[in-house]
Formats: structure tokens, sequence, C-alpha cells
């Protein structure tokens, strides 16, 4: 696992709409019009974002840049890192 242990890994499945799953932790969101699913891996270090459709149009969740992200998610995302004990300047990374 990366420099992160289980400790915050286990924190941050704890934080609120969170869900830990293996060495990831996943938490979905839905705003007025969009859908997202963020994903952090701790062996990597990273956040992903997914654009997730409608539940009407039976399309998949395709991964989205975070230019597209609204900020206050992002900064939602950033406190939950933080609030974890995991440096919240890994939202930030890229691939």
């Amino acid at each position: 696992m990366s420099e992160y242990g289980e400790e915050e890994l286990t924190a941050l499945g704890e934080q609120e709409g969170w869900q830990r799953e293996g060495e990831a932790a996943r938490v979905h969101y839905s705003g007025a019009t969009d859908r997202y699913s963020i994903e952090y891996y701790a062996p990597s270090e990273c956040v992903l974002y997914w654009k997730v459709p409608p539940e009407d149009h039976g399309s998949t969740a395709v991964p989205v840049g975070r230019s597209t992200v609204p900020e206050p998610l992002r900064e939602r995302i950033r406190e939950d890192l933080d609030a974890a004990g995991i440096d919240a300047a890994v939202e930030g990374r890229t691939l």
C-alpha cells in the first residue's frame, strides 16, 4: 500500500458517503443535474472522477478531467481526504 496505511484508508471509508473497497474508497455525489462517482486509490495515491449518466439512460460511467468537476465537489473531496489524514494535495494529482 502507499505511504498512507490502513488507518487513513479506514478513516476515509468512515467519512460521510464513503465506502472502502480493498485498497480504495468511493463516494457518490448527485447534484442538481450531474452525478459523479469519486474514487481514491491508496496504492497510487490518486483520485479519479467518473461522470455517471442519468439512471434512465442505461449508459456506463466515464472518467472525466478535474477541470469539468464543480469546484465545491472537489473542495469537499479534499476536506474528506484531509479529515482522514491523507494529504489533500493528492486530489490534484494527474495520472
